[in-house]
C-alpha cells in the first residue's frame, strides 16, 4: 500500500509540474491596479474576472467606480490605450469606506454574511454580528440583504495610516 502510495504522490507530483498552466501576466498586471473590492459594480463577479475580460477585450478600462479616474488612468497607460472617463452605468466613485453594524438592531439572520465577498464579517446565526474592519473592502454589498437595516458605510478618515501617493514613490540610488 505505501509503495502504491508513493507512485501515485510522485505522479501527482510530475504532472503538477509537467501540465501547470500559465496565466497571462497582463491579467496579473491589470488585477494589481484594480482595488480588489470584489464589489461586481464592474458587471463582473470579482476584479479577477474583470481584469480577464479587460485582457480579452470584452470589456473596457472604466467600468470601476471603486478604483476612479485614478486606476482608468493606471490601466489605460499599462494598455497603451486612451483614458476614457468613467462610466456612470456602472456607478460613481465613492470615498473609501467600512461598513458598521449597529449591534443592538442585529437580529443575527446571517445574510450579510452570506453576501460578503471577502469573509470581513464576523458573527453566528441568531448572534450579534460584527465587521473585521481591516478586511471590509467597502463593497456595499452585505447592506442590501439585511433585512433591519443595521448595515452603514462609513467613510475612512485619511490620515497618515491611510493616505496614498496619487504618483508614484521614485527611488534614489545613492553612489
Amino acid at each position: 500500500m505505501s509503495g502504491l502510495a508513493v507512485f501515485l504522490g510522485a505522479a501527482l507530483g510530475f504532472a503538477a509540474v509537467r501540465f501547470k498552466v500559465q496565466e497571462d501576466p497582463i491579467v496579473e498586471q491589470i488585477d494589481a491596479i484594480l482595488p480588489q473590492t470584489q464589489c461586481g459594480q464592474c458587471g463582473f463577479p470579482g476584479c479577477k474576472p474583470y481584469a480577464t475580460a479587460i485582457a480579452n477585450g470584452d470589456a473596457e478600462i472604466n467600468q470601476c467606480p471603486p478604483g476612479g479616474e485614478d486606476g482608468i488612468h493606471k490601466l489605460a497607460e499599462l494598455l497603451g490605450v486612451e483614458f476614457k472617463p468613467l462610466n456612470a452605468e456602472h456607478g460613481e466613485p465613492k470615498p473609501k469606506s467600512v461598513a458598521v453594524i449597529d449591534e443592538t438592531t442585529c437580529i443575527g439572520c446571517t445574510l450579510c454574511i452570506q453576501a460578503c465577498p471577502v469573509d470581513a464579517i464576523l458573527g453566528a446565526a441568531k448572534q450579534m454580528h460584527t465587521i473585521i474592519a481591516q478586511e471590509c473592502t467597502g463593497c456595499e454589498l452585505c447592506i442590501a440583504p439585511c433585512p433591519v437595516d443595521c448595515i452603514s458605510m462609513v467613510p475612512i478618515a485619511e490620515d497618515v495610516a491611510t493616505w496614498k501617493w496619487k504618483y508614484p514613490v521614485v527611488k534614489l540610488k545613492v553612489a
